[in-house]
């Protein structure tokens, strides 16, 4: 039976991935303590919530030019702390719970990578996800010692052979390789052992890799490209797809694309989950939660929505009055995440060129994208409507107030849809695998 997949949208930072969610009253404001992450752990955990993964980006929201002030005085994504770091007392606190974080292809080599993840995956017992991600900004690329973000394509082209890497040293142990067997003496079979030895355009690593196997094999890989070249990149090595679409019939036509491009691949559609990003506000009535909405619409900004425009698109949304309309030869240096804009224009149709004003409207980036807003009985329907007509294979979702986004979510919403069937009672298993409903990798299957 297919079971829908709930995944929480966490920040390592003084906010959610909603900028103004730090102004809500009911905001803990202690984001820097482990208690807080902790804590978040404990509530996902008693929704039986299958993961909570990390966003992350490598620098601080600002205008070209170098101007941070506004992201610091009204705390615009201003604090990005290490989301490895941040999971670990989340680890701690829970059994069960699968845990990603992401890192960047562009600015750190295969070798560290597959380490790190790895190791994260044996001290998590196989609960382990990445969030594969190119970059896209050139404030991250100043801090990584860049002068500008590499162009969009020619990102996933080096990805590509990352994880040609990440994957040959993870598959360069197999299963049966540790013996430790004081009385022999033998700790490992050497012959179950490889080198890598891999030389290609962008990278050189021999090995042999330093982290043997996990419980669930190897982190299960996450991916958000919606990008032409982004989309190809996710159905090759994506396991775990997350996709934005804000209506359903979008939606239903990108899952089955999605599905098809891994098909494509030569891979089984069935392995791979399509998680969809949603915004519940909710509450036990239609009523209260229609004025929890109300008051978190009062939390944004117009600063918040132009600083995270200019960091998404990788163009200075501060050095344009807001009904000026575009030029394509603006249009055309967005070089970061492109979906934004290919949106904006398919909103427009052509009509007229977007103004910056148009990107604050339709994307809604930096207030709380078009939530879906009511009691248990009317978000479940949503759910339940997205999930059978198979527009996804579950929900990332995203807070307005943390924690209590999630607590009401765990406390109005899981309990309706588990009544409905939909949702399960309880986890399938040890590994972040087992409860996606993934299967196990095999070593060499991605060579």
């Amino acid at each position: 039976m297919r079971d829908m997949v709930m995944i929480g949208f966490l920040q390592a930072q003084n906010c959610s991935n909603f900028a103004g969610s730090w102004r809500h009253p009911d905001s803990r404001n202690d984001f820097a303590s482990p208690d807080y992450y902790a804590h978040i752990g404990r509530v996902l955990e008693a929704g039986k919530f299958q993961l909570a993964f990390f966003d992350d980006r490598l620098g601080m929201p600002e205008f070209h030019g170098g101007r941070f002030a506004e992201a610091v005085a009204h705390g615009i994504r201003c604090v990005k702390m290490d989301p490895i770091a941040c999971l670990m007392p989340m680890a701690m606190g829970t059994t069960r719970l699968g845990l990603g974080a992401t890192y960047s292809t562009t600015y750190y080599h295969p070798f560290h990578v597959a380490r790190l993840f790895q190791t994260l995956d044996l001290m998590t017992r196989g609960r382990a996800a990445w969030n594969v991600v190119t970059s896209m900004n050139d404030v991250e690329a100043r801090n990584m010692g860049l002068e500008e973000v590499v162009e969009h394509d020619a990102r996933y082209d080096r990805a590509d052979e990352f994880m040609e890497v990440v994957h040959g040293h993870w598959d360069t142990w197999t299963d049966d390789a540790l013996i430790v067997d004081k009385t022999t003496g033998r700790f490992a079979d050497p012959d179950k052992v490889h080198r890598l030895d891999h030389r290609g355009q962008h990278f050189r690593s021999r090995g042999p890799f330093t982290v043997p196997r996990s419980p669930q094999g190897h982190p299960v890989v996450i991916q958000a490209g919606q990008s032409g070249r982004g989309r190809r990149f996710a159905a090759r090595w994506g396991e775990l797809l997350f996709t934005s679409n804000p209506g359903l019939e979008p939606s239903r036509k990108a899952y089955a694309e999605l599905k098809a491009d891994a098909a494509s691949q030569g891979r089984n559609p069935e392995h791979i989950k399509i998680a969809t990003l949603c915004h519940p506000v909710v509450a036990a009535t239609k009523a209260e939660a229609e004025d929890k909405f109300a008051l978190i619409e009062t939390l944004p900004l117009e600063v918040d929505s132009l600083m995270l425009l200019s960091e998404n698109s990788n163009f200075d949304f501060g050095s344009k009055p807001l009904d000026e309309p575009f030029t394509d030869a603006e249009l055309a240096r967005f070089s970061g995440t492109q979906s934004h804009r290919d949106r904006v224009l398919a909103v427009l149709g052509g009509s007229r060129k977007p103004t910056p004003r148009d990107f604050i409207t339709i994307t809604r980036r930096g207030k709380l994208p078009p939530p879906w807003v009511g009691g248990p009985k009317e978000v479940a329907d949503i759910f339940e409507q997205w999930f059978t007509e198979r527009a996804c294979d579950g929900f990332v979702v995203g807070a307005a107030c943390v924690p209590g986004s999630y607590e009401d979510f765990v406390t109005h919403i899981v309990p309706e849809l588990q009544r409905r069937g939909l949702f399960p009672n309880d986890y399938k298993g040890a590994t972040l695998r087992e409860n996606l409903g993934l299967p196990r990798p095999v070593v060499g299957r991605a060579q």
